[in-house]
């Protein structure tokens, strides 16, 4: 029998004599890499975009503060008035009590003032909400309480008794400031509306 003795002799190590990827295919990797994580966030964004819901016009987001704007009065009454036996009485004392937010002078008729839209200087007559500030008011309330399951017919932002009133504020507040209402076409746009076609209501 004989026996084989097998010597191994140093020589390079093993990793030196595998084949080695070239320097640009490493750069391709890399950049697919890359452009896959982009289509992904891009894929992500587009996502998140057709979830989000639009955002709601000014008019929208008015009519909204103004129905929860309600809906608080009538709780804070006592005992608080469910929205469904709230009548046009309610509306009525609602629409005196944003008068003590009002930013219109109306003078009164003892007032020296009274019929001039351009007092010399200021008095103690009351600030009241402006007719145009009320009237544009009790049309989106008129159109939240149908859009919130109230019926047409039992709607009390638009019984008679609401008209009346308006119509009452506008000529009373037309004579103590000295500008008489006219009715006027629609225009384009105007500069700065007046304190009578003014639909915003203040509040402290």
């Amino acid at each position: 029998m004989f026996l084989l003795s097998l010597t191994l002799l140093p020589g390079p190590p093993i990793s030196t004599c595998l084949p080695s990827l070239p320097t640009n295919i490493h750069i391709h990797l890399n950049d697919m890499s890359s452009e896959r994580g982009k289509n992904i966030a891009e894929g992500s964004s587009l996502i998140a975009d057709h979830h989000q819901p639009p955002t709601p016009s000014r008019y929208e987001s008015q009519k909204r503060r103004d129905w929860n704007t309600f809906g608080q009065y009538l709780k804070n009454q006592r005992p608080p008035v469910p929205l469904s036996q709230c009548n046009s009485n309610h509306v009525l004392d609602f629409l005196r009590y944003l008068d003590q937010f009002g930013k219109t002078k109306v003078h009164l008729q003892g007032c020296m003032f009274y019929g001039q839209p351009e007092p010399p200087a200021p008095c103690i007559c009351p600030l009241r909400q402006a007719w145009g500030s009320l009237d544009a008011l009790i049309g989106r309330l008129r159109a939240a309480y149908e859009e919130n399951g109230g019926s047409p017919e039992s709607n009390p932002f638009a019984t008679g008794a609401i008209r009346v009133y308006l119509r009452e504020v506008r000529e009373s507040q037309a004579k103590a400031r000295g500008i008489p209402y006219k009715k006027q076409k629609k225009k384009p746009k105007q500069d700065k509306p007046s304190d009578e076609s003014s639909s915003t209501l203040f509040f402290s």
